[in-house]
């Protein structure tokens, strides 16, 4: 053992006691044989160093180095090569980290390797000991892993399931090695130290644990012999504690430490000259060396002692390894008794274990696929005629279903017992399944042929019928549907499509008696006059727009009917429908089990181990929200209600026909009531429902929007007769009849995005047909005509202060003046016609170039014509053509909308203008003529009080 710790200590600073000549041949040995270590495990790569502070522990094929702990600079490069090298080969503390650590396993020797004959791929061999008892020791390879620096390891062996190691060739150093197990495995070692130290490890536990039963063939016996008389001072579990403490790191003292910077600080002028460094070293280690040897020789004696002493101690050493050998000789015939008697007691312990899990799989299988003879006798009678054998049927298929759902491994199917057993549950299922589908299907045939209650056809108030005794007549066979749902799902299927068949012929026939009272109530006529009067509607409507007869006059022979007779009977027919719908859905959802989780599926389909009733879900159970629900039960029920939407759509368009705008009635309350169900919870609520009147919303929505563009259509056709005498224009009326009725029906209405848009559209029509009067040929003035509707219709606007219309109230305010003006205009010259036929001349001339104070001169509009036209225009005989022009005004205009003060107003202001504008042209035009009208404008007020007070 010193012998080899020598042989590998450090060659720097070791302090040792041979010669100088020694000293420096170990030097140059230990050099070489790092060179030779390198280069086998990393190609003679040489490194350089980094630029950075180097602290590095390593372990290179358990040759403990010491710790350098120094700045790189002040290392020479010839050393600093060397550790960078050794650094990057150890492998030993990753592996350890990586693998063993986390194994709670031991490392007691690597060697690189690949696979003889194939692409080289380095793995590492791993010998490792098991911590545990009884001692377990295995090979192991490992590799890095595809990706970073950790290892990881690929297979594991037994070393007790080594058979041979074959090192290939005895003669000469080969790599090449064979290591047989089950099969056999072919290595390539990386160096031959590594080959020669990993089959030395394998031998020595061989002989102290494997008893030897590992054959070594082709290896040379000095090598082995020679390894093994160096490692003979202990026992194998020295040799781990050996590996342990060799696996550690032995850091630099302070002492050594401090010389070695000493020494760098000494030498810093050459310390980047690695040559130079190493060259100046090397002498003062052979003045070193001379004077070791020269101590040396003065202590000969000394030296003579010391060397017995130590052949002393190594005979002695010798003695113990023999005696050591024949103890473990004698102890090995026990330690093989001992493995037999433990694998005899791990056999016996197999066979207790297996004899356990046998016993537990047979009462697992006998427990569980058992049916009790009551059961069965109830499964294949499958009598389901009263509560109590309903229950035992429920019973009884909740027992089958446990012992069909028993989870067992494929091959227990096999056994003759278990097949039987199986074949008998399955023939039992699908005869109760046949069974039970039979009664079912007969109920839901039975309710199907159903007659509609006689307290509907009687009644003298609108009620719904209830399927309430239908469906707890069928809520008991609840858990046997979730049991046919679990067995038999295609099966199941049919079972929702077979009750929406025959259910919907009940529900077409209790739907369709429903809907005939509501329009009987609606009218308040027996069935017969409620027909007759359709018939009547039909054929006086046949001719255009049957829906929405609306003729020229509205005074038509026609029920005063309750306008909030539509809103309450529609709203009474959706209160009666609502719960019926509801119930519906959710007695469906329950039976067919339809949007449930398997949870609760199975809560359905089974009983309590204590023979209670299944407990139906609550509920609070039930979907909440929309977004819950799926198709399918909506697609049911629409099944179910087939008729209803059709029979809704119906009773919809008689509200149409019961008024001439109940339209918007029908559109307001449908309207409300879907903001109500869908601000209401989803139980209170019914998905199918809501698609339903949704569909009706829209159609109520279209049903206005056509009587809208009927209206409008009448609206912008209508002709005013040509013998009219002005006033206010049907259409117009009718347009106000209209904005009436629909703000008082929308007034408490949450949504008016519809009838905004209508008003919009009829107001329109409304002044494009007031519009078309300028082309029509009256007896009156159209101005005056077109005057009266848009103060009308701007008076009107603002009494309702819609804001939608608020532009067009501005609008009709706008074309009112504008009329206004114009009929005023047309109208002042009759008084003064001649006069005005004058100055009208004079300005004509005016505008053509003619200078003002030469139109005297022109022969028609010289003093003379001047004065001839204004002495036919005297004072009294513009009060008499003012008087005559307020009678027509009087005549024409119509009382309702009381303009008369208001057109007599303008009359006068524009008169007076007119006369100012005449003076004007006489003192331009005929300047000093000395010229004047017979009266002025005090003349004028005078003339127009006069004329108002006399017609009061």
């Amino acid at each position: 053992m010193g012998q080899q710790a020598r042989k590998r200590r450090l060659p720097a600073g070791s302090g040792s006691s041979t010669t100088g000549g020694a000293m420096r041949g170990q030097q140059t040995q230990t050099e070489e044989q790092w060179g030779r270590l390198l280069g086998s495990e990393l190609g003679g790569q040489v490194l350089t160093a980094p630029p950075r502070p180097l602290l590095m522990r390593f372990h290179f094929t358990n040759i403990p180095f010491p710790v350098l702990k120094l700045p790189a600079t002040e290392i020479p490069q010839f050393v600093l090569n060397k550790i960078l090298l050794l650094a990057m080969a150890s492998p030993w503390i990753l592996l350890e980290k990586d693998v063993f650590n986390s194994q709670n396993e031991r490392l007691l020797e690597i060697i690189h390797v690949w696979k003889t004959g194939k692409k080289r791929k380095n793995s590492i061999l791993c010998v490792v000991v098991a911590a545990c008892r009884p001692m377990q020791l295995f090979l192991e390879k490992v590799k890095k892993a595809d990706r970073g620096d950790q290892y990881k390891m690929t297979d594991r062996w037994p070393l007790k399931d080594l058979k041979l190691v074959d090192g290939k060739n005895i003669n000469q150093e080969c790599l090449e090695f064979e290591l047989q197990f089950d099969k056999v495995y072919k290595w390539t070692a990386v160096s031959a130290d590594e080959k020669n130290a990993f089959i030395r490890c394998l031998w020595k536990l061989n002989r102290r644990y494997l008893s030897s039963s590992i054959a070594f063939v082709s290896i040379p016996s000095c090598m082995l012999e020679g390894k093994q008389s160096l490692q003979e001072v202990g026992n194998a579990s020295a040799e781990a504690g050996d590996q342990a403490e060799h696996s550690a790191y032995q850091e630099m003292t302070p002492k050594e430490t401090a010389d070695m910077l000493k020494l760098m600080e000494e030498y810093e002028p050459i310390v980047n000259n690695s040559m130079a460094f190493a060259e100046k070293l090397s002498k003062d280690l052979q003045v070193l060396d001379e004077a070791n040897l020269q101590a040396i020789i003065s202590s000969e004696k000394q030296v003579t002692l010391l060397m017995g002493s130590i052949d002393e101690a190594l005979a002695e050493v010798a003695k113990v390894e023999e005696t050591l050998q024949v103890y473990d000789e004698l102890l090995g015939s026990v330690k093989q008794q001992m493995d037999h008697i433990q694998q005899g007691n791990s056999l016996l312990h197999q066979i207790d274990s297996n004899h356990e899990k046998l016993m537990s799989e047979i009462l697992f299988l006998t427990s569980n696929l058992d049916l009790s003879e009551k059961h069965r006798q109830v499964l294949s009678q499958g009598d389901l005629s009263r509560p109590s054998k309903v229950k035992a049927c429920i019973a009884a298929a909740e027992a089958l279903s446990s012992c069909m759902n028993v989870q067992i491994q494929p091959g227990y199917r096999k056994l003759q017992a278990i097949a039987e057993q199986l074949i008998m549950f399955e023939t039992l299922k699908q005869n109760f399944e046949n069974s039970f589908i039979s009664h079912i299907t007969s109920i839901f045939e039975l309710q199907g042929n159903g007659q509609v209650p006689s307290r509907m056809q009687q009644a003298s108030e609108l009620i719904s019928s209830t399927h309430g005794p239908y469906h707890d007549n069928l809520l008991p066979y609840t858990p046997l549907m979730a049991w046919l749902k679990n067995a038999n799902p295609i099966l199941f299927h049919d079972l929702p499509k077979v009750y929406a068949w025959n259910l919907s012929r009940l529900y077409e026939r209790e739907i369709k008696a429903f809907f005939e009272l509501a329009r009987m109530l609606l009218l308040g006529r027996t069935k017969e006059c409620f027909q007759e009067g359709l018939d009547k509607q039909v054929a006086c409507g046949s001719r255009q727009h049957p829906r929405f007869c609306l003729a020229d006059s509205r005074e038509e022979e026609e029920d005063e009917l309750d306008r909030g007779n539509v809103v309450k009977m529609l709203e009474q027919v959706l209160r009666e429908l609502q719960p019926l719908c509801i119930a519906e859905q959710r007695f469906i959802e329950q039976f067919f089990m339809l949007q449930q989780d398997a949870a609760a599926q199975e809560r359905l389909g089974v009983t309590s181990k204590g023979g209670k009733d299944v407990a139906f879900p609550e509920k609070s159970h039930w979907p909440k929200t929309k977004t819950e629900l799926e198709e399918q039960p909506t697609q049911l029920l629409s099944e179910i209600f087939s008729s209803l939407e059709p029979e809704l759509r119906g009773f919809i368009d008689t509200c149409n026909k019961v008024q001439q705008f109940s339209c918007l009635q029908v559109l307001v309350t449908l309207n409300d009531y879907m903001f109500e169900i869908q601000g209401s919870s989803a139980a209170t609520s019914s998905s199918f429902l809501n698609v339903v009147l949704s569909n009706i919303l829209l159609l109520a929505k279209n049903n206005f929007n056509k009587c809208i563009c009927v209206l409008c259509k009448e609206i912008e056709e209508a002709k005013v007769p040509s013998r009219a005498k002005g006033g206010i224009l049907p259409f117009v009326s009718r347009f106000e009849e209209f904005v009436n009725f629909s703000e008082d029906v929308f007034r408490w209405a949450q949504q008016r995005g519809e009838l905004d848009k209508a008003h919009t559209k009829l107001v329109g029509s409304v002044f494009s047909s007031i519009n078309g009067l300028a082309s029509a040929n009256l007896k009156v003035n159209t101005d005056m005509v077109m005057m009266e509707n848009f103060h009308h219709i701007h008076c009107f606007l603002y009494q309702k202060k819609i804001q939608c219309l608020e532009s067009k109230r501005r609008e009709a305010k706008q074309r009112y003046h504008e009329h206004l003006e114009r009929y005023v205009t047309k109208y002042l010259g009759q008084p003064l016609e001649k006069l005005n036929h004058f100055f009208e001349g004079v300005k004509a001339r005016v505008a053509q170039g003619v200078k003002e104070e030469e139109v005297s001169f022109q022969l028609a509009y010289s003093k003379q014509e001047l004065r001839k036209v204004i002495e036919k225009y005297p004072g009294k005989e513009v009060k008499r053509a003012l008087d005559t022009l307020y009678r027509k005004i009087h005549k024409y205009l119509s009382p309702e909308e009381n303009l008369l003060p208001v057109v007599w107003r303008a009359m006068e202001q524009k008169f007076i203008q007119q006369y100012q504008e005449f003076e004007n042209l006489i003192q331009r035009c005929y300047p000093g003529s000395g010229i004047t009208m017979d009266f002025t404008v005090e003349d004028l007020l005078n003339y127009f009080i006069s004329i108002t007070q006399s017609s009061m």
